[in-house]
């Protein structure tokens, strides 16, 4: 098994191939490396995806 982030698994693939074999669209994966998002993708032995987002709980800012 090998974890990725978003951004080099669309670097070798290209945005568009990576988007379809993620099953979202070139847009929501280009709109989530723009922004930043702490997204990773796993590369299962038996050559399966998915794709999963670190985020702090509760999601929410606080307020400073």
């Amino acid at each position: 098994m090998r974890r990725i982030p978003l951004s080099e698994f669309a670097k070798q693939h290209g945005h568009t191939k990576a988007a379809q074999m993620l099953g979202c669209t070139q847009g929501a994966l280009s709109k989530a490396i723009r922004v930043g998002r702490d997204v990773f993708v796993t590369l299962g032995d038996d050559g399966s995806l998915s794709a999963l987002e670190h985020r702090p709980f509760p999601s929410q800012k606080s307020a400073a």
